[in-house]
């Protein structure tokens, strides 16, 4: 007899403070709300997916990023949800921790955890952001 079990907490195997939710948009860039994401160097935030929210970036109109908004480097609470402005995200826990949301690494320390990526993919009009 063979026993297996599985746990209904999906941790992140590379980070111990993330789970890993499970992720399936389908963003219409001809829709108003992402226009932005027609035009190289815009972000949206998307707050009702993720664990926090997800930033999602457009590199050059064929590249996109999207990363997880909750502070990798803090298991999520309060204060671990991280705004943007340009291409940082802050964290709002007294440590202040920023990261670029082109590559998801932490600004000034490049050994703490780097963001939580999603997979982004456009196929005509439609960005498929997925884990």
């Amino acid at each position: 007899m063979l026993l297996t079990a599985c746990s209904s907490d999906e941790r992140n195997p590379n980070n111990p403070y993330l789970i890993s939710p499970i992720i399936n948009l389908q963003l219409n860039l001809n829709l108003p709300e992402y226009n932005p994401l027609n035009f190289p160097g815009n972000s949206i935030t998307i707050t009702s997916q993720g664990i926090r929210g997800i930033v999602i970036y457009n590199i050059d109109n064929s590249q996109y990023a999207a990363f997880e908004l909750s502070d990798p480097n803090h298991a999520p609470n309060d204060c671990s949800r991280m705004d943007v402005e340009g291409i940082e995200a802050t964290c709002l826990c007294e440590d202040g921790n920023r990261y670029n949301i082109v590559t998801g690494q932490h600004f000034t320390q490049p050994d703490m955890y780097p963001m939580q990526r999603y997979r982004a993919n456009r196929e005509g009009n439609i960005l498929f952001i997925t884990n």
